[in-house]
């Protein structure tokens, strides 16, 4: 987990501090697809069970404000995604999910083919992750950093609009749902995969 954090956090100050050799434009864009989460590993006061919480296939949206530089973006993004929870220590489980709220800044390393449409990227985020159990008629909930990385490809069809396939490995500190389980901690992260549009401004 520490080398994602380093890694995430280098590559976002790399972004940042890069050259401002072209003419800024701002984006916006709005994407959506299917997020899956990995087993929860719990860390106890006994100390640590793996894959105690078992996901099903969720599902994943967001939307982003950017600056687009040339071969580097950065942008602020609202992020939302929800999993039902399939079993839980072992146990199967109704109406219970998982769900998160993030607030990201990305960084993107847009690599240029000439004379292509097609125009491949890789990206690093750093933010905050509000993240919520609900069961039944109750929920409980926690905020911690969130980190994510990724890569994907964007096709310019028309000017100003780009469709965009991606993939991003998401994941956050361990959050403590005190309300539910006191001293216990769970570890969250996932894959997602997207498909997008951004629009030039």
């Amino acid at each position: 987990m520490k080398k994602l954090i380093v890694l995430c956090t280098v590559l976002l100050a790399f972004f940042v501090s890069a050259p401002a050799s072209y003419a800024a434009t701002p984006y916006a864009s709005v994407s959506g697809g299917v997020s899956l989460l990995s087993d929860s590993d719990a860390d106890t006061l006994w100390g640590t069970e793996n894959d105690v919480t078992d996901y099903d296939a969720g599902y994943g949206f967001s939307g982003a404000i950017g600056l687009d530089g040339g071969m580097y973006r950065l942008e602020g993004a609202l992020g939302y995604q929800s999993n039902n929870i399939k079993t839980h220590w072992g146990w199967t489980v109704v109406d219970q999910d998982l769900s998160i709220l993030s607030f990201m800044a990305n960084g993107y390393l847009d690599l240029d083919m000439p004379g292509s449409m097609i125009e491949p990227y890789v990206m690093a985020g750093i933010g905050l992750a509000n993240v919520t159990h609900d069961y039944g008629f109750d929920s409980d909930s926690d905020t911690s950093l969130a980190y994510q990385f990724g890569a994907g490809v964007g096709f310019q069809a028309v000017p100003k609009l780009t469709f965009d396939l991606g993939y991003r490995y998401f994941m956050t500190g361990d959050v403590a749902f005190e309300d539910i389980e006191p001293d216990t901690e769970y570890s969250v992260s996932g894959h997602n995969f997207v498909a997008g549009v951004r629009v030039d401004l």
